[in-house]
């Protein structure tokens, strides 16, 4: 028989409309649910979901990411939402944790979930209520530059040096980084002092710093300010008297 003939047709017909409801059957959401304890107790990292459209791999995801996040391990209901690609999931599993607090895991969720709104809520009541480190991170995620300084301003007015350093740092904002080595060199937090000096590639206050390590006795300091400043003169001079110091660290 010819491959058109009509019975062939009618045949083949069949057989991939039976085949149609096989699989329908297979890949209904109702069948997984049953199937839930059973991967659940395979594991998450372990299940291999490959033999399946990427439809109803994203459904079986999403009832296990579900289902994780009723029993409170947010940690894979994460994960299977990510792998889901279940965006609102994310955000409703980051609401759940700033509810109670824990804005660093809610900020997570929200970058999970590209949130940009949330990010910035978040951010927003982490500095109102002085969690400068997670507001901080909140705001580098989504570049909001007009938040990080004030966040930056903040985290000075309250002597966070690290956090301010970090944040004038991602902005690559040269004013406040010398605004923040003078603020640390004042109050002798001299390490952070030389780290923002150094960040805002600022010869002239390298060799101030250099200079008032120098009158402290602070060497090895001293050299250090002087070699990111390259001052070779300065550098040969503390090298040519003070060599027993560097050797002791001072």
């Amino acid at each position: 028989m010819e491959a058109d003939h009509p019975t062939i047709k009618k045949m083949v017909n069949t057989i991939v409309e039976e085949n149609r409801k096989v699989f329908s059957r297979v890949e209904k959401p109702e069948t997984f649910k049953r199937m839930i304890p059973l991967l659940m107790e395979k594991g998450l990292e372990n299940i291999n979901l490959s033999m399946f459209s990427e439809t109803t791999r994203a459904e079986l995801l999403n009832v296990l990411g579900a289902e994780y996040f009723r029993r409170g391990d947010q940690r894979r209901a994460i994960k299977a939402f990510v792998l889901s690609g279940n965006q609102e999931k994310l955000v409703e599993i980051g609401d759940e944790y700033a509810k109670i607090g824990l804005f660093s895991d809610a900020i997570e969720a929200y970058r999970l979930s590209n949130n940009i709104e949330k990010l910035t809520k978040v951010g927003d009541k982490c500095l109102e209520e002085g969690k400068l480190f997670d507001a901080v991170r909140a705001y580098i995620l989504i570049n909001d530059k007009e938040r990080l300084i004030r966040v930056g301003n903040e985290c000075m007015a309250k002597e966070k040096w690290d956090y301010a350093y970090e944040v004038f740092s991602a902005l690559g904002n040269i004013e406040k980084l010398i605004e923040l080595g003078q603020a640390c060199l004042k109050d002798r937090q001299i390490g952070y002092a030389l780290k923002a000096f150094e960040k805002a590639d600022s010869t002239d206050h390298l060799n101030l710093l250099g200079e008032a390590c120098l009158k402290e006795g602070l060497v090895s300091v001293a050299m250090q300010a002087y070699t990111a400043a390259n001052n070779d003169m300065m550098i040969q001079f503390i090298r040519e008297n003070f060599d027993e110091k560097m050797q002791m660290g001072f």
